[in-house]
C-alpha cells in the first residue's frame, strides 16, 4: 500500500468527499457532547481526555498500553493517513499530531480551522457515530519530539534555542498562578495560542502567522521548544510549527504543571 498524498494543511472545502477507509482515518477531537450533536461525516471520535496522562502531569503521553488501545480502536496501521480536527482551533488536534510524531507515524493532515471553519463554510454534519475494525498495533516511542525537564533546565542558555510559551499573558507574568510558582521559564517568549487563530475565518491559522512569529524571534532556524500548563494549548503551537515546516520543534510535555511545581526550577516574572 502506498502512502496517500494529502497536504498537511487541508481547507474544509478541499476534504475529499470519499475517503478510502483502508488508507485514511478522519479523527474528531471535539468534546463527546459536540460529537453527538454533529461531526464531519465519517469521523471517528477520540475524547480529548484519552490522549493525556493521569495527574499530576497530564501533559505527558498516555502509557504504551493506553496508546495501543486508543489507536487500535482507530484501526491503526503504519500507512494509515490521519486527518484530524477539533472545535477549538487546533489545540487537541495538534496534541494528537504530537502523539503521532511520538510513535514515529508521519502520515497526517489538519483541517484548517476544524469544525468551526467547516460549519462556517456551510458544510454538512452527521450525528451517527462511526467505528472501524480494531487492530492491535505494535508501538514504540520516538523521543525526538519531546524535551524533558532536565534537558530543558540544563540548556536554558544554549545558543539557537527558543522557548515558546503558549499560555496567557497573566500566566506568563505571574499575575495568574496555576502552580506552586508563577511566572515563566527564563528567556521564554510569550505568544498565546489563540493569537495564532483568525476568529473572522473560522479559527483558521492567521495568514500572517509566519511573519508574526518571525518578528517575535520564534524562527525556523532555531531549536523551538513549546509548552503551556498541560501541553494542551501548546498542542496548537506545536502544530503551527509543524505546518510551517520548522525542522526542530519539540514539546515540553511536562509544561508548567511540572516546571512550576518543581522546587529547583528557575522562574522569571
Amino acid at each position: 500500500m502506498t502512502s496517500p498524498v494529502l497536504p498537511r494543511l487541508i481547507e474544509p472545502e478541499a476534504l475529499p468527499a470519499q475517503l478510502d477507509p483502508d488508507q485514511y482515518r478522519l479523527v474528531d477531537l471535539c468534546s463527546t457532547e459536540q460529537y453527538a450533536r454533529g461531526h464531519i461525516p465519517g469521523a471517528l471520535h477520540v475524547p480529548p481526555g484519552s490522549i493525556t496522562a493521569p495527574a499530576p502531569t497530564p501533559g505527558f503521553l498516555p502509557s504504551i498500553e493506553a496508546l495501543q488501545q486508543l489507536l487500535g480502536a482507530l484501526g491503526h496501521h503504519p500507512e494509515l493517513h490521519y486527518i484530524v480536527y477539533d472545535d477549538e482551533g487546533g489545540g487537541w488536534a495538534g496534541r494528537f499530531i504530537w502523539l503521532l510524531d511520538s510513535i514515529g507515524h508521519p502520515h497526517f493532515s489538519y483541517i484548517n480551522g476544524g469544525l468551526r471553519a467547516w460549519q462556517a463554510a456551510g458544510l454538512p454534519l452527521e450525528t451517527t457515530p462511526n467505528a472501524v475494525e480494531p487492530t492491535l498495533p505494535p508501538l514504540s516511542i520516538d523521543d525526538r519530539w519531546t524535551i524533558t525537564l532536565e534537558e530543558l533546565r540544563s540548556g536554558l542558555d544554549m545558543p539557537g534555542r527558543v522557548i515558546w510559551d503558549a499560555r496567557s499573558p497573566g500566566e506568563y507574568t505571574g499575575t495568574k498562578i496555576l502552580a506552586a510558582k508563577g511566572g515563566h521559564i527564563p528567556g521564554a517568549i510569550n505568544y498565546e495560542w489563540t493569537a495564532g487563530m483568525d476568529p473572522e475565518r473560522g479559527l483558521r491559522l492567521r495568514e500572517d502567522l509566519a511573519e508574526r512569529l518571525q518578528s517575535l524571534g520564534i524562527t525556523p532556524d532555531q531549536d523551538v521548544i513549546t509548552h503551556c500548563q498541560t501541553h494542551h494549548r501548546s498542542g496548537f503551537t506545536y502544530l503551527v510549527a509543524r505546518l510551517l515546516g520548522y525542522p526542530r520543534i519539540r514539546a515540553y510535555a511536562g509544561s508548567w504543571s511540572e516546571w512550576g511545581n518543581h522546587p529547583d526550577t528557575p522562574v522569571e516574572s
